[in-house]
C-alpha cells in the first residue's frame, strides 16, 4: 500500500517538475514523509500525545483533589516540614498530639482543595504544544510527557498555587492550627524558635504529588495497551512501541 502511494506521489512530482514547479515538489515530498513515517502522521502523533496527557492530567487532579486524596494516601500525605519535625515530637511528648493531628489533617485538606485548580493550567500547556514537541515526547519513553509539563508549567503553577494554597489552608483552619502549634512550641524554654513557611512547603509538596501522579498515568498508557482507550491512542502508542525496538 505504501509503495502504491509512493508511486503516485513520484508521478505527481515528475509532472510538477515538467511544469517547472519545484517548490510544489518539495512540499509534496514533505507530505509523503509526514504520511508514511511508520504509518502515522505527525498530526496524529501530536493529537494522540495531547489526548494521553489530558487524560493523565485530568485523572491525576481528580484523584488528588477528592476527599483524602492526600490525607489517606501513604505516598502523598503531607506531614510536618523537616525543619518542624522536632517541633512535632516536642509537642507530642508534652501531650499535645491532638494539636499536631489537627494541623496535619488541615494541611492535607488544603492541598486537596488546591490541586483541582491545576487542570486548566495543564490543559493550556498541552493545547499549545508544538507538533515537534509532541512527536519527540511520543517516542521519548516513560515520563517524557510529564517532564515536558513540569518544564512548561512549574512557574505558572507555583504562581497560581501559592494564593490558592493559602486560601485553602485558611479555609480549613490549617493556618490557625499551624500557628497554634508554632506559638506553643516557641513558648517552651530553651528551644530554638522556628517559623517554617507552611504555604511554600505545601505548595511544593502539592506540585510534587501532581507531577508524580501524572507520570504514573502517562506510563500506564505507554506500558499497558488496555489503557489506550481510543483508536487514536492505540495507533499512536503502537507507533511508540515500535520505536522502542529500533
Amino acid at each position: 500500500m505504501k509503495s502504491i502511494k509512493l508511486s503516485v506521489v513520484i508521478l505527481n512530482a515528475l509532472f510538477l517538475f515538467s511544469c517547472g514547479n519545484t517548490g510544489k515538489i518539495l512540499s509534496t515530498a514533505n507530505d509523503v514523509y509526514k504520511t508514511l513515517n511508520n504509518g502515522i502522521t505527525q498530526d496524529e502523533a501530536a493529537n494522540g500525545l495531547k489526548e494521553a496527557l489530558k487524560n493523565g492530567a485530568g485523572a491525576s487532579t481528580d484523584f488528588l483533589s477528592k476527599a483524602d486524596g492526600f490525607f489517606k494516601n501513604s505516598t502523598y500525605k503531607i506531614l510536618f516540614p523537616p525543619e518542624a519535625q522536632k517541633l512535632e515530637k516536642t509537642l507530642r511528648d508534652a501531650g499535645l498530639g491532638d494539636m499536631c493531628d489537627r494541623a496535619i489533617v488541615s494541611i492535607n485538606r488544603g492541598a486537596e482543595m488546591a490541586v483541582a485548580e491545576a487542570k486548566p493550567v495543564f490543559v493550556n500547556a498541552i493545547t499549545t504544544m508544538t507538533i515537534n514537541d509532541a512527536i519527540n515526547i511520543v517516542s521519548g519513553g516513560n515520563g517524557a510527557g510529564t517532564a515536558y509539563l513540569k518544564r512548561t508549567t512549574s512557574n505558572e503553577l507555583t504562581t497560581k498555587f501559592s494564593p490558592i494554597i493559602k486560601q485553602s489552608l485558611d479555609r480549613v483552619g490549617a493556618t490557625k492550627y499551624w500557628k497554634d502549634a508554632i506559638t506553643t512550641y516557641n513558648k517552651i524554654p530553651i528551644v530554638q524558635k522556628i517559623n517554617p513557611d507552611l504555604n511554600g512547603f505545601v505548595t511544593s509538596k502539592s506540585m510534587e504529588a501532581l507531577f508524580s501522579q501524572i507520570e504514573l498515568e502517562e506510563n500506564k498508557i505507554r506500558q499497558d495497551p488496555l489503557k489506550r482507550t481510543s483508536d487514536l491512542l492505540k495507533k499512536v502508542f503502537s507507533y511508540a512501541d515500535q520505536q522502542k525496538t529500533k
